[in-house]
């Protein structure tokens, strides 16, 4: 369990769903989703799409079982293939949305994704994630930094021109042992140890 309670995610449904998720969307600090500014029918379409793709998933994620933030994850080797960008065995895509009533809450994107990032490592199959970020979405990119990603390289898509970002198990961990290393009260001299 962390600060924020419990964090769990489940599988999205598009029909029960889209109005959760529409208006997490449409809000001004979602200006870089792809979906920003659909309308509801419009998001209801795009993730019943998702739902009958064979590698593509959506799942909603929970905090102390409430609808907090959402996620999409994809084999870019079949969806959304970027120019420039050639998978490797073990990729596996992300997109990572915070809710705007969530979003407002010091410290809990990096909870939220932190749980991402655990559930997707804990698949042996996963060897890297990797995140499309537009290009002028600094504080996105800040966020993944955080928990290891790596900036690669700039890509066109089928949202526009994106930073594309990279994750290893390896790098995931290192961060997560940072950041419980600098959450650590310090010692004092003399202190015991």
């Amino acid at each position: 369990m962390s600060t924020f309670g419990t964090l769990a995610l489940r599988p999205l449904d598009p029909f029960t769903d889209a109005q959760l998720i529409h208006p997490w969307m449409t809000h001004p600090r979602s200006v870089f989703w792809p979906l920003w500014g659909a309308r509801l029918h419009e998001v209801e379409r795009a993730y019943m799409h998702v739902a009958a793709e064979e590698h593509h998933d959506a799942f909603v994620g929970l905090r102390d079982g409430e609808p907090a933030f959402l996620v999409e994850r994809y084999d870019p080797r079949h969806v959304e293939p970027a120019d420039g960008y050639e998978p490797e065995p073990g990729d596996v895509g992300l997109r990572f949305l915070v809710s705007p009533g969530a979003d407002g809450v010091a410290g809990f994107g990096r909870a939220a994704l932190t749980t991402v990032l655990e559930h997707l490592f804990a698949d042996p199959r996963t060897v890297r994630v990797v995140v499309g970020t537009d290009v002028a979405d600094h504080a996105a990119r800040e966020l993944h930094e955080v928990v290891g990603f790596v900036p690669g390289y700039e890509v066109d898509g089928p949202e526009g021109r994106a930073l594309l970002g990279f994750c290893t198990r390896e790098r995931f961990d290192a961060a997560v042992v940072r950041r419980a290393v600098a959450a650590r009260p310090a010692l004092t001299a003399g202190a015991p140890v």
